[in-house]
């Protein structure tokens, strides 16, 4: 079977509304400054009426993942749960406008679509509110056999292990690539979210063929004291590892075949938001258009360079062009 897209990913689905603020506005608002802070529903409409000209945007690690690789030209299939609203809506209209197929129906009732409320101060520092609301409601019913069947790779959000029924959603949707002898790509998300599932991520990695982490993340699910010792541990592990080093750049680990790669040098980092998300969509693209690992690893890297030079987790011009110029496709 052809497949129709490169990259199918689950994720959560989430609305990113952004509002440049002071710091009078954060104190008046008893808002964390810096830090991400789950809220209810009701906390995150007070908030939304309190922002100043505030911009929308799909957003969602997964779903940044897949704005990258429609940035290069990729074609990508997003799978994550919103509800009948406006903010559905918008989500839905912002993958659509880039390229991003999303076909994942919308549920008539409970939660609201999520929304994360990020406002940004003169300092650079974003301070987050986060109402996870029908995000959490994905489950196995949303996972369309055929559409994930069609995708080269399976990419998954390790945040949507968290939800007992989206996990049981990215079992389904697991099996159906296996069955499809498709590959399977997991990013670990977050140390905490490691911690909570430790055991289960290493069972889980007996169906991975592509994982990617930053070093932390790494050192947390193999419980090692530095990275030289997460190397070890994954040289009798088959899939390919892409690892972060943040200004250290990437290596990309499999078995005995490593590529350490420089971090692509910016005149200055803005937001490292989403650098992890794009230098997933750089690699997953050079994989699935034919580049050895050393050269997807590089087209991460460069992914993740342009996003960490602007606010905002999604690619501010095109990473096509920039990877032309580069030589890189």
């Amino acid at each position: 079977m052809t497949a129709r897209y490169d990259v199918a990913g689950l994720g959560n689905a989430i609305v990113d509304v952004i509002a440049a603020v002071d710091d009078e506005f954060l104190l008046e608002h008893h808002i964390a400054k810096g830090v991400m802070t789950l809220v209810d529903e009701f906390r995150a409409q007070q908030l939304y009426r309190t922002l100043p000209r505030p911009q929308e945007i799909a957003g969602g690690s997964a779903a940044n993942t897949m704005a990258g690789l429609a940035a290069l030209g990729g074609k990508g299939l997003f799978v994550g749960k919103t509800k009948e609203d406006r903010l559905g809506a918008t989500f839905a209209d912002s993958l659509r406008t880039i390229g991003v197929a999303f076909e994942t129906k919308m549920a008539a009732d409970g939660p609201a679509t999520a929304c994360s409320l990020i406002v940004v101060t003169p300092d650079g520092h974003r301070s987050m509110n986060t109402y996870l609301g029908a995000s959490r409601e994905l489950d196995r019913s949303d996972i369309d056999e055929i559409e994930i069947a069609a995708a080269q790779v399976l990419y998954v959000e390790g945040y949507l292990w968290d939800a007992p029924e989206a996990k049981a959603a990215i079992n389904k949707a697991i099996r159906i690539t296996k069955r499809a002898d498709r590959k399977v790509a997991f990013t670990l998300s977050d140390p905490f979210c490691v911690a909570r599932w430790r055991e289960e991520f290493r069972e889980l990695l007996s169906n991975i063929d592509i994982l990617f982490a930053n070093e932390e993340e790494a050192k947390a699910l193999f419980e090692a004291s530095d990275f030289d010792a997460v190397l070890q541990s994954l040289r009798t592990w088959p899939g390919i590892a892409a690892l972060t080093r943040s200004e250290k750049g990437c290596v990309i680990a499999h078995q005995n075949d490593i590529h350490v790669i420089d971090a692509v040098p910016v005149d200055r980092v803005i937001d490292t938001t989403g650098a992890g998300d794009q230098f997933a969509a750089g690699f997953l693209y050079g994989i699935t258009h034919g580049n050895g690992l050393g050269d997807s690893g590089r087209l991460g890297a460069l992914a993740a360079s342009e996003v960490i030079s602007h606010f905002g987790a999604r690619p501010g011009q095109s990473l096509a062009r920039m990877a032309e110029a580069a030589g890189l496709l």
